[in-house]
């Protein structure tokens, strides 16, 4: 009965030690990207030897991979789903773009990781982890828009990026632009909220047939 009970606890304990692993990574990929990060850093994080990691991961690029896979698994999934192209795109894009801000802030490491990606890895990881589809989603809404006439004419791509980066620069840079609201912390609930509806503001003002 107690080897059973060992045998049954195994895989629970292995999913949690995982789990503080990715969580320790996590923290260390958004302090200092894929090349600065150092697998001792997260271990003395975790409790756990170098070889555990390795044990589980393979390497730091595969521990990096599953970190982004697991930063990036929701986004992704929100992004393929076949909702987005029906109805009213105004409406979509909208709600696309609260779901997505609602994800960007309840985990403030995804911009530094990401802008790290950029830097370091010139986004051979971004690419493969799928989250360009949250572009190309926006882009086919974008475009079934411009049909309608509710959109006026853009480059779809184009204006998909814009679109993300009026949402994300303010958890990118929220170190730098802080000292704008020094009385408040710039990811409460209150503050988020705020940046929301102004992101939603003008990105659908400025889209807009008028």
């Amino acid at each position: 009965m107690k080897v059973k009970l060992k045998t049954a606890a195994q895989p629970r304990d292995a999913e949690a030690t995982k789990a503080r692993i990715l969580d320790a990574a996590e923290e260390e990929f958004a302090m200092a990207g894929l090349s600065g990060a150092r697998t001792e850093s997260i271990a003395a994080k975790t409790g756990v030897t170098k070889a555990m990691i390795y044990y589980y991961y393979e390497s730091k690029e595969r521990l990096y991979e599953a970190v982004l896979e697991r930063c990036f698994a929701e986004h992704v999934k929100e992004a393929t789903d076949p909702v987005w192209l029906t109805g009213d795109p105004a409406v979509m894009l909208e709600r696309f773009i609260r779901q997505f801000l609602q994800r960007a802030a309840e985990n403030p490491n995804i911009p530094s990781i990401v802008a790290y990606e950029a830097m370091q890895n010139k986004g051979k990881y971004y690419k493969q982890v799928g989250i360009i589809s949250l572009y190309r989603t926006i882009a086919s809404i974008l475009e079934s828009g411009m049909e309608t006439r509710i959109f006026r004419a853009v480059d779809p791509y184009h204006a998909a990026v814009t679109v993300v980066g009026a949402c994300v620069f303010y958890f990118c840079s929220r170190e730098n632009i802080k000292s704008l609201w020094p009385d408040k912390d710039i990811l409460s609930p209150e503050m988020v909220n705020a940046h929301m509806d102004e992101a939603i503001r003008m990105i659908m003002n400025g889209l807009r047939v008028m």
